[in-house]
């Protein structure tokens, strides 16, 4: 049961003090590329939230325009001309009130499709979370210095969790750099949710909650939740008003370790949260009244920082392959990963990482640029700590790169997107429904929209790739030079 929660005795006070972190003001000024810095002295993180520009409404006839662009790879003659009839058919109906609807509303909120998407798309699905919305896969990565390695868990877990607070800490100041396209600024709020924040499981819908602040806005919380062996443990990442240092994170992180190692396995309350979300809600509701103690405990874990796994497990992972860790990141114990955080920080036994985050509060880039920023940070260090015995093996992918394709006058993403396309036109002869993000952060509360790469011109392309007799080399078909 949840009243089993158990918490490390160790006296914070008495851990030594003298290896404090370098400034905050240091950091994030060695990590420079393509224009992207990570801390910004300007600029506040959140100064141009209310200045961003609603999100607008597109009109109806370019909606259908690119609804029978996405469909047409995928249909006959006869299909696409029924499909055709019947969006002229909505154009000139009922498509023309719903669209004035839509227009009403955007009239009245600033972003209009913000509510629709948070609660149609997360927080009214019954499905388990775990697999069906969470988003998962590996970071910080292995080709600089942390490939795997046994022994290494808990010294790799103190320096990574380290630098997640750092990142912390410049969102609560409101340093994080401005995310833009060219100078035109992208909407911050997303961060907000990136700590300190929990869903909550309803019988009908769920809800989120957030305790997040920056320091202008008053006290946020400061406290770690770390899962071990089905048991939860809490201690306080701030001493003194400043984050420990990873010396004394690994302490903290080595008496959990130890006391699970030495003790039974706890209930794994965590588990729980992998259940479909009514029937989560109702034993939720259980565990409140079996003991009111039970309800602060939860609240304790939903206003967390974030969650730290311990976790058993060692995936086989290369530079090269991280597929076991992307397993284990969304199908892993479930015991030890609270799948309603904003956040789980999952640390395997081989000093490989990986990550589980609810998609409610916020979309994957945030978690990219988190995961970056420790990515840049753990190089710069070399992956050490002062005396950390960190064994240093290197791998990487050298034979081309973003900078190639640029030169054929390809974005990176088309490269990636056609090569897709060409991967499941080889295995299946036929083109791959799929899409991929489409920003809409220049509004005010954007998230992602959708946008479908599978085109009529990305079919004839990979008809043209598997063709034997195709012997002219084009612009569109360079990639097979690669």
């Amino acid at each position: 049961m949840v009243t089993s929660y158990s918490r490390p005795r160790l006296d914070i006070r008495r851990c030594i003090l003298e290896e404090r972190p370098k400034p905050i003001a240091e950091f994030g000024q060695f990590i420079k590329e393509e224009n992207q810095m990570f801390e910004s002295k300007e600029e506040r993180t959140f100064q141009y939230q209310d200045s961003l520009p609603p999100l607008p409404v597109p009109p109806l006839e370019e909606s259908l325009l690119k609804y029978l662009d996405a469909v047409k790879p995928f249909l006959n003659e006869e299909e696409l001309q029924r499909s055709t009839e019947i969006i002229k058919t909505f154009g000139q109906g009922i498509g023309k009130q719903l669209h004035q609807k839509l227009l009403e509303r955007a009239k009245v909120r600033r972003n209009w499709l913000e509510e629709w998407w948070l609660t149609s798309g997360y927080l009214d699905v019954r499905m388990p979370s775990m697999l069906n919305v969470n988003f998962g896969g590996p970071a910080p990565y292995l080709e600089h210095y942390w490939p795997p390695k046994e022994g290494t868990q808990l010294e790799r877990s103190a320096i990574a969790v380290f630098y997640m607070l750092q990142f912390w800490k410049l969102l609560r100041k409101q340093r994080l750099a401005i995310h833009k396209t060219g100078s035109v600024p992208l909407d911050m709020d997303q961060f907000r949710a990136l700590y300190c924040t929990c869903k909550v499981p309803g019988v009908t819908r769920d809800s989120l909650v957030s305790y997040f602040k920056t320091e202008a806005e008053g006290p946020c919380p400061s406290h770690l939740m770390v899962l071990c062996r089905g048991r939860v443990f809490t201690f306080d990442a701030m001493y003194e008003h400043n984050i420990l240092t990873p010396p004394e994170l690994c302490r903290q992180l080595t008496y959990i370790r130890e006391r699970c190692n030495s003790e039974p396995e706890g209930p794994g309350v965590s588990a729980l949260t992998a259940e479909e979300r009514t029937r989560w809600a109702k034993i939720r509701e259980y565990l409140i009244d079996l003991d009111p103690k039970n309800l602060t405990i939860l609240e304790q874990i939903q206003s967390s920082l974030f969650v730290l796994s311990l976790d058993d497990a060692s995936p086989h992972a290369t530079a090269e392959d991280y597929s076991q860790i992307c397993l284990s990141a969304l199908t892993g114990n479930p015991t030890i990963r609270w799948g309603d955080k904003s956040y789980n920080c999952l640390s395997f036994a081989n000093g490989t990482f990986g990550s589980n985050c609810d998609h409610s509060p916020y979309d994957a880039m945030v978690m990219v640029s988190l995961c970056y920023y420790i990515d840049q940070t753990i190089k710069s260090v070399e992956g050490k700590w002062k005396a950390l015995d960190v064994q240093i093996v290197s791998y990487a992918f050298t034979a081309f790169g973003k900078s190639l394709i640029k030169i054929k006058k390809l974005h990176p993403d088309i490269f990636v997107q056609l090569a897709l396309q060409l991967a499941y036109y080889r295995c299946h002869g036929r083109p791959g429904c799929c899409y991929e993000t489409a920003t809409t952060r220049r509004f005010y509360h954007g998230r992602t929209e959708t946008m479908r790469p599978c085109t009529v011109e990305a079919v004839e392309w990979c008809r043209v790739m598997l063709d034997p007799a195709a012997s002219v080399l084009t612009d569109t078909c360079w990639v097979c030079c690669f």
